[in-house]
């Protein structure tokens, strides 16, 4: 079965059904699958990412040349 066939079949299933608590469940699960990256992120990651976008709309900022001079 195509994916487009899957997901018509899908629909169908779900229009057709009026369990609230199947229907809470596939939402719970639809909801899990579609996790933002973000918040599989530590609070100190978080955190770092905030202060270099900061730090960039404030103007601090190096060009890759020389970021990549620094490190290396």
């Amino acid at each position: 079965m195509d994916i487009q066939a899957t997901k018509l079949a899908l629909l169908k299933i779900i229009l057709e059904n009026d369990n609230s608590e199947f229907l809470q469940k596939l939402s719970d699960f639809i909801k899990r699958e579609k996790s933002d990256f973000w918040d599989d992120l530590t609070e100190a990651d978080q955190q770092e990412i905030k202060r270099g976008i900061e730090e960039l709309n404030e103007g601090k900022k190096v060009s890759f040349d020389s970021f990549l001079k620094k490190i290396s």
